[in-house]
């Protein structure tokens, strides 16, 4: 008969999922994967994953907790000495072979009921892989808990398993689709975990700095907000040494004390040198945002554990300029300024799942999206490089990138050269059907209608032709924007204004002129013209003259722009075709009948690939 787990204190909604599929019978053995090396707030009392399961979960409930693993044998964690554990006094004896403590184990759970048994690293013990590959230790292990599963002698007797590992994806595939099994996601902190982390390591903020560092912090685990907060333990500096630091630093700076409380609190872990390298003497926070110079120091810390924790798997982005320093692009930057408008309000309903940016190499693409992020004010994250040679680890790099994705929502992911990573056929053959996986796991989780408004997918490509088509349907990349070159003398004045003003170049040619030496740039991109430009900066340096309409002049004549003249109009017309708004279209297509585009499409094919 199954009694309750009763909670001493109010459990996270992981736990209390685990607690009630567990009274209803459904399951005796669970698998807890995702966010299982982290710490738990309950009670008051911080507590790992292990120490809460045998404190908290089982502490009144279950006679015995015993731990199994490869690293350590067989072990017990409640400290009851109780009569019938004699028969497992030799659990931590000489006997170096796994299995036969499990079958003495199994037998203890059979005659002394109310035993819970901890798995960690389960994924070590029960690996994931072909069966016919595996070892004979292996297979017959995985049958022992597969058989503990579905007996109703251990499972009326009030026993339960844990198996703790990160990956879902590294146990082993027959133990998981065993109906008597069920795996729990512990989820990465949410906001309001979060409040009361801070709120319990830093009781000296105030509620409204809890609630704005909370909001800043997503994506980070409680041990890493731990090790970022005053009340952390280490071997640094302690908080009051810290603050006297920041002070004497500080020095007759406006605020000086309060910014040094302040900073002082989170800056934990850190050593001298890398606080004196965060602190402006001399700079005055605005009345308007006093908390600005805290949130640098927050967002840095928390760009640099979470790389860490993503093994290189992600790559920040922090564009510098916003949607006025851009050139042309006109009915493109009303689109994303829309976008950019819902996103601020939270207006959900009309923010897109995900963009799609196509257009021929060069139009601006990538600079236009980071450009966006900056005025929709996301942060943006680029998916590196998470395919792996070893079986299992691609699936799993990929698990943990989407998690800390979705916890730092709102979000952008950006995918640049979208068709070389998740283009037809999943990739290349010969990988055991990996990149099939990859691919589907990624458009399962792009579909999520949850991650409306709080995870943002950007992809970018040249060969939208090569993409999966699924991937591309509304629901995952709901806006299909197109780039091209541009069109007039004058959008192309406004992308060499634009770039000169980027790189804090003044020009002095007038307007006239300008437009003058434009007329004779067509074709060009926008990659040539910031090119055309930063090779007149460099002769206007070199003769000592201003930048006027002779140095574009010369510079003109001198560059050369790349000559691929079929293969442009084909990724144009490629842009065309996977427009999801006409209005986004510049002239000369707008009009054009859809099988009048499939037809240019299929011509320009021909030529630009029969080379």
């Amino acid at each position: 008969m199954t009694t309750a787990i009763s909670p001493r204190h109010t459990l996270p909604r992981w736990a209390e999922t685990l607690r009630q599929k567990y009274l209803a019978g459904e399951a005796s053995t669970f698998v807890l994967y995702r966010n299982v090396f982290d710490n738990f707030l309950v009670g008051g009392n911080l507590h790992n994953l292990q120490s809460f399961l045998v404190e908290e979960l089982f502490k009144d409930t279950k006679k015995n907790v015993v731990e199994v693993s490869l690293e350590r044998g067989m072990r017990h964690l409640n400290g009851k000495a109780h009569a019938a554990l004699t028969a497992l006094a030799d659990l931590n004896g000489e006997d170096t072979e796994l299995l036969p403590k499990l079958h003495r184990l199994e037998a203890q759970m059979r005659s002394e009921q109310s035993t819970a048994v901890i798995v960690p690293y389960a994924d070590s013990l029960l690996p994931a892989g072909d069966p016919s590959f595996m070892s004979q230790p292996d297979r017959q292990t995985y049958l022992a808990f597969h058989r503990w599963s579905l007996d109703k002698t251990l499972t009326s007797g009030d026993n339960i398993t844990i198996l703790i590992a990160e990956s879902l994806n590294a146990i082993n595939p027959g133990l998981l689709s065993n109906p008597k099994v069920a795996a729990i996601e512990i989820p990465m902190p949410d906001l309001e975990t979060r409040q009361k982390v801070i709120a319990f390591f830093a009781p000296t903020l105030s509620p409204a700095q809890v609630s704005l560092f909370s909001e800043r912090t997503g994506g980070l685990r409680t041990v890493q907000l731990a090790s970022i907060l005053a009340s952390s333990q280490g071997h640094g500096l302690s908080e009051i040494e810290r603050r006297a630091l920041i002070l004497q630093l500080l020095q007759g700076s406006p605020d000086a004390e309060s910014r040094a409380s302040t900073l002082a609190t989170i800056t934990a872990g850190m050593t001298p040198a890398e606080i004196g390298k965060l602190i402006e003497p001399g700079k005055t926070l605005p009345a308007s945002d006093p908390n600005v110079e805290v949130l640098k120091v927050i967002h840095a810390r928390k760009r640099e554990m979470i790389e860490k924790e993503c093994a290189g798997l992600i790559e920040f982005i922090e564009p510098k300029h916003g949607l006025a320093s851009v050139g042309g692009h006109e009915n493109i930057k009303t689109e994303l300024l829309a976008i950019a408008k819902n996103l601020k309000e939270g207006n959900t309903t009309l923010t897109p799942m995900g963009l799609l940016a196509v257009g021929p190499m060069g139009s601006g693409k990538t600079f236009v999206i980071k450009a966006f992020l900056k005025e929709a004010g996301l942060s943006g994250v680029a998916l590196k490089n998470f395919r792996s040679k070893w079986v299992g680890s691609t699936e799993a790099n990929l698990e943990r990138v989407l998690a800390t994705v979705k916890a730092m929502g709102p979000i952008a992911v950006i995918i640049d050269e979208g068709d070389r990573s998740f283009g037809n056929g999943g990739g290349e053959g010969g990988d055991d059907g990996t990149s099939s996986r990859v691919i589907a796991r990624l458009k399962e989780f792009m579909a999520e209608t949850d991650n409306r408004g709080q995870v943002l997918f950007v992809m970018m490509t040249n060969r939208p032709d090569k993409l999966d088509t699924d991937i591309k349907r509304p629901g995952r990349l709901d806006r299909k924007i197109p780039f091209f070159y541009c069109e007039t003398a004058a959008e192309r004045s406004q992308v060499l204004l634009a770039v000169l003003s980027r790189y804090g170049e003044s020009c002095v040619a007038s307007t006239e002129e300008l437009l003058t030496l434009c007329e004779t740039l067509t074709g060009y991109s926008n990659a040539d013209l910031e090119a055309l430009a930063l090779l007149a900066v460099e002769s206007a340096r070199m003769q000592a003259v201003p930048l006027d309409a002779a140095v574009l002049s010369v510079a003109t004549h001198d560059f050369m722009p790349p000559q691929e003249r079929d293969m442009i109009e084909f990724m144009e017309l490629l842009a065309v075709s996977e427009t999801s708004r006409r209005t986004l279209l510049p002239k000369r297509f707008r009009d054009m009948a859809t099988a009048d585009i499939q037809s240019n499409l299929l011509a320009a094919r021909k030529r630009a690939l029969a080379r």
